[in-house]
């Protein structure tokens, strides 16, 4: 037995270390593997015979390169491309001005209100489709891929998956919602639970932004086991494994996922926190089946960086407004905006 250190490029979430230490454990020869985000690192354990470290790192790179990952022996030099904003800014301010604008039109509602239109949680859930968080959640649907693919059935487990992903998001975004009513949460808690949304939804934009690299200590994530217990159930083969494993995408470390989750028990209601959870999982619907039916992957574009960068600076215009929004909401500031 032996233990060997390698780098890994592109992870940016909990997400990540959770994926990359799933696949590594995947090799005959390793018995298990320990990922860490703040130094972008995998340790190995396990008897590698012959193997150089450069052969296990390009036989990792191998399983981990359509998830967007690549493993190396030495640190490669991290740039932050800070030239990506020159698109980006202007990318982000011009959604910013049509959510505003829709904000105008009554058709979502995140500034002047208490809560959380559906409008805006489908909007939320797109940027959460496409963001490095879902990093674990395509993986996934890769593996199920790989799974099925060898009886020749593709199109049935991947509806299965989809179909199991929107329901679990409706039921269980549901029983949250109701235990916020069991609760029956003060105005102050409901404060809390809202600042607390604003703060995830912050330090997850500032890591989208890839800039900031202490800002990955920062950010929340639920139990590994959770998810371990997920990744695990994707690799057996069984008709309703595919509908059971969209029903646990419900528990893993995304920190979109989890300021929603936060949100539904504001709701203090079944069909309110279940329709919350559902709409935002049906923004997260079109991707996800993009991946399920083809090869597409935001992270290994050329124009990654842009679209990271853009999306960073919007979830940090959600973060601010529902930080402004809880203020006004408890009476310590006055409405910012008038609409």
């Amino acid at each position: 037995m032996k233990t060997l250190t390698l780098h890994i490029h592109g992870m940016h979430c909990s997400a990540c270390t959770l994926l990359t230490e799933s696949e590594a454990q995947e090799l005959s020869y390793i018995t298990r593997a320990k990922s860490n985000l703040k130094h972008h690192t995998i340790t190995l354990e396990g008897n590698f015979d012959d193997r150089s470290p450069e052969a296990v790192a390009v036989e990792l790179t191998q399983k981990l390169t359509p998830h967007g990952y690549v493993v190396s022996v030495e640190r490669r030099a991290r740039s932050k491309q800070w030239a990506d904003f020159t698109i980006a800014v202007p990318a982000a301010l011009a959604f910013i001005v049509g959510f505003l604008i829709l904000q105008k039109l009554g058709i979502v509602n995140l500034v002047g209100g208490g809560s959380v239109t559906y409008g805006t949680a489908f909007v939320i859930g797109v940027i959460a489709s496409l963001s490095t968080c879902m990093a674990v959640v395509g993986g996934l649907v890769l593996s199920m891929s790989a799974t099925f693919a060898k009886e020749g059935d593709r199109i049935k487990p991947q509806l299965l998956f989809h179909v199991g992903r929107l329901i679990g998001f409706f039921v269980l975004g549901g029983v949250i919602g109701a235990l916020g009513s069991a609760f029956a949460l003060s105005t102050n808690a409901t404060f809390v639970l809202s600042l607390l949304i604003g703060i995830v939804m912050l330090i997850l934009g500032i890591n989208l932004l890839d800039v900031f690299p202490w800002a990955k200590k920062l950010q929340p994530s639920m139990p590994k086991f959770l998810g371990r217990h997920a990744l695990g159930i994707a690799k057996l083969n069984h008709t309703l494994t595919p509908f059971l494993v969209g029903i646990a995408t419900f528990f893993l470390p995304c920190g979109f996922t989890q300021s929603m989750q936060l949100y539904t028990l504001t709701t203090g209601s079944f069909l309110t926190g279940g329709l919350t959870m559902l709409v935002f999982a049906l923004g997260t619907l079109p991707v996800l089946a993009l991946i399920s039916f083809s090869s597409f992957s935001i992270q290994n574009s050329s124009k990654a960086g842009v679209f990271f960068k853009t999306a960073g600076l919007i979830v940090i215009m959600f973060a601010l407004l529902n930080l402004i929004n809880s203020l006004v909401v408890i009476g310590l500031i006055s409405p910012v905006f008038n609409f």
